[in-house]
């Protein structure tokens, strides 16, 4: 699961080219428009007032860039930019430590903000209100609390479960971004910028096709993008062709739909075993060797958003565009 080339997820071969990937500038970020549009508002009219931008919010599916929107608005406010993550930070003294090490304008990005332990995220709260530090010192009779002063800063947090974050944590972020899919035209625009920074010539219909396939998500479309320039290297191309770019991806069993093997596993286990549907996610998962909650969290979403499963009340479905989509007659009825 952790390796499918369609997962949004970060991957260990991902980590050594993201860096030199992401863009630096808003001007510079593909897509989004929305989120972009409301950033530069608001960057623009807190330094104007020479003030911390308000706390943000990003959320939304991984891969579709919140860490490099956080690393972009550092930029445009002129601070350091300080990265950590929620499961990382175990005890409210390490975040006190970050916290304290701050200097006024800084970014501070929690990725998986979500996961902060309860205890961490209730000194977030004056840290976030007052920009202070409340720090309790001794025990028993003999404690006593101490107000410690910050400097102004903003807080970035990314989260693919916003609905896990708590009400009190949420209502404290001034600016809330949800990241969309992208479509077929950033995608493709994504590809070509990519594929210059590797020096790399690709053809428009090449760049197309990857992004016809990467599900919305730049993170794939990238990561695709590496395993056909390998392909086009060894076949000696100068220039990647839609050709070798439809023979790569079929090599990686990624279709014309972004489908990969483990969705033909799943939606092919319940139109040959039951069907077409409906039938429970229990024994959808035995069926196919899968943990229930691995299908529901994260091979579902996509089968769902692009309408190839419904979810029904006795259990799940597959639609007419899936029968389709295998070349398969549609039951009557």
């Amino acid at each position: 699961m952790d390796n499918r080339m369609v997962s949004g997820d970060i991957q260990a071969e991902d980590e050594s080219v993201e860096l030199s990937l992401r863009p630096q500038r808003l001007a510079q970020y593909i897509g989004q428009a929305k989120t972009k549009e409301n950033l530069k508002i608001f960057i623009e009219a807190a330094r104007m007032r020479n003030e911390p931008l308000d706390h943000v919010l990003l959320y939304g599916p991984p891969g579709l860039g919140k860490t490099t929107l956080a690393a972009i608005i550092s930029n445009e406010m002129g601070g350091n930019f300080r990265a950590t993550a929620g499961p990382a930070i175990e005890r409210a003294g390490d975040l006190a430590a970050i916290l304290s090490s701050l200097e006024a304008g800084d970014v501070l990005f929690i990725d998986e903000i979500h996961r902060l332990p309860r205890s961490v995220e209730e000194v977030l709260y004056p840290a976030m209100e007052d920009f202070c530090l409340d720090i309790v010192i001794g025990s028993g009779s003999e404690a006593r609390s101490i107000r410690l002063d910050l400097p102004p800063f903003t807080l970035v947090g990314a989260t693919t479960r916003a609905g896990l974050l708590t009400a009190p944590l949420r209502d404290r972020f001034g600016v809330l971004s949800r990241l969309e899919y992208y479509n077929h035209d950033d995608l493709c625009a994504i590809v070509e910028r990519t594929a210059d920074i590797f020096q790399v010539q690709i053809s428009k219909e090449a760049a197309l096709e990857i992004a016809r396939r990467s599900r919305g998500t730049p993170r794939i479309a990238n990561r695709l993008l590496k395993r056909v320039r390998d392909i086009a290297q060894v076949k000696g191309e100068s220039i990647i062709s839609p050709d070798t770019t439809k023979q790569a991806l079929q090599m990686l069993q990624v279709d014309e739909e972004g489908l990969d093997h483990i969705d033909h596993k799943l939606l092919l286990g319940i139109i040959d075993h039951f069907k077409g549907g409906p039938v429970g996610l229990d024994t959808i998962a035995a069926t196919i060797g899968e943990e229930s909650q691995t299908i529901e969290d994260v091979y579902e979403p996509f089968l769902l958003q692009r309408g190839f499963i419904q979810r029904t009340p006795r259990g799940r479905l597959v639609t007419n565009k899936a029968y389709e989509h295998f070349h398969r007659e549609v039951p009557k009825g």
